[in-house]
């Protein structure tokens, strides 16, 4: 075959790929509209904390419950699901997924006290769960190849627009129309995503026999995060400590269970055997615990040390989120025709080199340096997450996507979960119980410099897993 023939006829296959028929775009929207709904409110409850607090009369412990508990509910069964998934047919649980979250999101709505909030709230984190644990899983097998990078770029995209969006409208919804518009708007975008679901996204047909998921591991490793994010709460007490020590020997204990067991809920071969799969994932739990703190702590800054409003720091916070949402899709869709590794693994470098300019960070830090680089981390993210998914997803055989998933979303959530706790413990042992805004701006400063220092430290150790991790492609 000559050489002009063969460019004709892959120009034609590209044509093909090229042109998304209304079922795939249907699947593509519905998919973005679940992965900005869980940011989305995840990011917007925390500006109606305090009107919430006022309302139902909640404690400032059983205020932090309203966010743990969702995050508490998708780490336990992101991963189990992701498995169930794989079993029953990741369209058939996300329908059922995307119906829980939608209920339970007005419920949240309607919740006449405090606990039953917490409660519902749980159980959303648990539709969350299911919807994140077979979104990707979805697209994946609804693409073709040439097209993963592209369709899980613009699903990574609508993660950060819901990060990016829910303080800044949650605070409009919530002066304007109070909390509880918050969830029946949201509730309300999740019943339109629900009948558009059940009528265009056709159902597995499953075949041979169904595997059953080992309950006893499953039990150890929710213990295991269960006392992991109750001990992280508490420390620096020593019994914060003892269960955070307690989760780490359950974890152990869980990977031996996994091992040995016939039809494990978590394919421990993934990790030993599957070198690409192990250190994507490995990349994204470093990464997300170098990078999840950095708002929180600029949040922080800005407000105790710059004196700035809450809207005008939000505002400045929103730059890192927006530049992450416009440019995944452009680098999901890189990833597509360059090898991810390079471009995951630069991604990680630019976080590196922006936690390094944070670590010198003082009173006098010009305002446009630090917009500066929360672009350069954003776009560090942006090239980072979509490729490193791409590789994931990309690395295992179909009948995994949905654990693969379920993995790289419990991924994400340790890495927050690490972050927030890392300066947790920076914080106790350098203020003890004073308020933030008793503690003098030097210290302050002083103790956001080391924790960025660390983190940036933390990213060295990503770029080096993130480069080795293997090529995605062959020679």
């Amino acid at each position: 075959m000559k050489k002009n023939e063969k460019h004709q006829i892959f120009t034609t296959s590209e044509i093909v790929v090229n042109k998304w028929n209304r079922s795939q775009k249907l699947v593509l929207g519905i998919v973005t509209v679940t992965s900005f709904l869980g940011t989305f409110l995840v990011s917007s409850i925390n500006v109606a904390l305090p009107q919430i607090e006022g309302e139902l009369h909640m404690s400032a412990i059983s205020l932090s419950w309203i966010l743990t508990a969702f995050l508490l509910a998708s780490a336990i069964f992101l991963m189990p699901l992701g498995k169930w998934a794989d079993i029953n047919g990741v369209k058939n649980v996300f329908r059922w997924g995307i119906v829980i979250f939608t209920l339970t999101t007005l419920f949240c709505g309607l919740a006449p006290t405090g606990f039953f909030l917490i409660i519902f709230r749980f159980i959303q984190g648990i539709g969350g769960a299911i919807t994140a644990s077979t979104g990707a899983a979805i697209l994946v097998t609804k693409f073709p190849p040439a097209h993963r990078g592209r369709v899980l770029g613009i699903s990574v995209s609508a993660v950060y627009l819901g990060l990016a969006m829910g303080p800044f409208f949650g605070g409009i919804i919530t002066q304007n129309f109070g909390w509880r518009s918050i969830f029946f708007i949201s509730s309300a975008l999740g019943i339109i995503a629900t009948i558009i679901t059940f009528i265009f996204l056709e159902k597995d047909i499953i075949t041979g026999k169904r595997e059953k998921i080992g309950l006893r591991g499953f039990f150890v490793y929710a213990l295991a995060l269960i006392a992991i994010i109750c001990g992280s709460s508490t420390i620096p007490k020593f019994f914060g400590w003892i269960l955070i020590a307690l989760g780490i020997v359950l974890f152990v204990l869980f990977f031996i269970i996994e091992a040995r067991h016939a039809r494990p809920i978590i394919d421990v071969k993934l990790f030993t055997q599957n070198k690409l799969f192990a250190f994507s994932n490995i990349a994204a739990l470093i990464n997300y615990t170098a990078t999840f703190a950095i708002v929180f702590l600029l949040s922080l800054y800005l407000q105790k040390v710059k004196e700035f409003s809450p809207q005008q720091a939000g505002s400045i916070l929103l730059i890192q989120p927006l530049v992450m949402a416009v440019c995944s899709p452009l680098m999901g869709r890189l990833s597509d025709k360059i090898e991810p590794r390079f471009l995951a693994t630069s991604g990680m470098s630019l976080c590196f080199i922006g936690l390094t300019i944070f670590a010198f960070i003082n009173e006098f830090t010009p305002i446009f340096l630090i917009i500066t680089v929360l672009i350069l981390v954003g776009l560090g993210f942006s090239l980072f997450s979509s490729p490193n998914m791409n590789t994931i997803m990309s690395s295992v055989s179909k009948n995994q996507y949905g654990m693969a998933s379920g993995i790289a979303g419990t991924m994400r959530v340790l890495g927050q979960m690490a972050s927030m706790t890392l300066v947790t413990l920076f914080f106790a042992l350098s203020f003890g119980k004073e308020l933030i805004s008793d503690v003098p701006k030097t210290l302050f400063v002083k103790v956001s410099s080391l924790l960025f220092a660390l983190f940036a430290a933390i990213c060295i150790v990503g770029i080096r897993i993130s480069y080795q991790r293997g090529k995605l492609r062959g020679e």
